[in-house]
This record gives structure tokens, sequence and C-alpha cells, in this order.
């Protein structure tokens, strides 16, 4: 279980993140036009899982832009955004903001992915929304990378996590 700051106060997560070296877990997320989509959908695709509770905050927004940024300068790699909030806000979100070069994910369906990856926050002020977290994989879903953001108004370290990439 994770410790994860507010301002002011602070709620723990269903547990911990998977293993750097570990194969991550499988997982069926909700895309935009409704449909599933499964980790091993990807196959040898290297992979950014930008995790976090909910685009309708500042910093959400603001690490999705950012490796819409980025994306663009990865080769063989597949960003998965992923939250819990609604399809149907993530296209209006990618639509108002020209996101296109990530894959907007939603976990509100299935739920297995915050209980795989223990991101779910199980109390606190975002209880039942994903903690903010970056999981890399390399092309054999092998985790080459994790964090799990501390202080929930901070943005993820992007040079960490695009480091951990070309390092692979």
């Amino acid at each position: 279980m994770a410790l994860i700051q507010f301002t002011g106060t602070s709620a723990h997560t269903s547990g911990e993140l998977p293993a750097v070296g570990s194969i991550a877990p499988d997982f069926e997320l909700t895309k935009r036009d409704l449909t599933q989509i499964a980790l091993k959908d990807f196959k040898g695709k290297k992979m950014v899982l930008n995790v976090f509770p909910s685009l309708e905050t500042d910093t959400c927004a603001l690490s999705v832009r950012a490796f819409n940024s980025l994306a663009a300068k990865m080769e063989n790699t597949t960003v998965l955004c992923i939250s819990r909030d609604l399809p149907f806000a993530q296209s209006r979100f990618c639509g108002a903001e020209g996101i296109n070069r990530v894959m907007m994910l939603s976990d509100y369906k299935d739920k297995g992915f915050a209980e795989a990856y223990g991101l779910l926050f199980t109390d606190g002020p975002f209880e039942g929304l994903l903690a903010r977290a970056v999981i890399v994989l390399d092309e054999n879903r092998r985790i080459v990378y994790t964090e799990m953001v501390k202080n929930i108004g901070v943005e993820p370290n992007y040079k960490s996590a695009l480091e951990a990439l070309q390092n692979d």
C-alpha cells in the first residue's frame, strides 16, 4: 500500500506498483469508442502507461499534454493515458486540446487495471480513482521503469521515463 500526499492530507492505494523487471500484469481497458483493448493487443511495442486520477484536474491534463508532445519522438512506443474518466469526457478533452498521439483509456468498466497495478485510492478525497503513476514496458511486457508520484499535485518525471525507454 502506497501513501500519497494531498494538500494537507494523505491517502492510501490498494497496493504497490509491480516490480521493475517483472512482467506487466494483463489488463483490459475501454477505448474512447467504448470498445475494449487489452495489453496483449500491443504485442511487440514499447509502452508508456501514464496513469492519473482525472482529466478534470490541472496536473492530470498537463501530463496528458506533455506525453502527447513527447510521443512524437518515441520510436516503436505507444503511450496509454489511463484514468477512470468516462470515454466521453476523454473524447471531449482530446478534441478540445488536439490530443492525437496518445491513446486514452478508461478503467471505469472492468476496474481490474487499478487492482492489478495497486493504483486504486482506497481512502481520501480521490477514493475510487487511480493514483498518478508512470510505468514503462519493453517490447516483451517487462517493466523497465515505474514511478508512483507521492504528491498528487506534482507531475511525473518525464525525463526518467524517456530515459528508461532509451536504456531498455
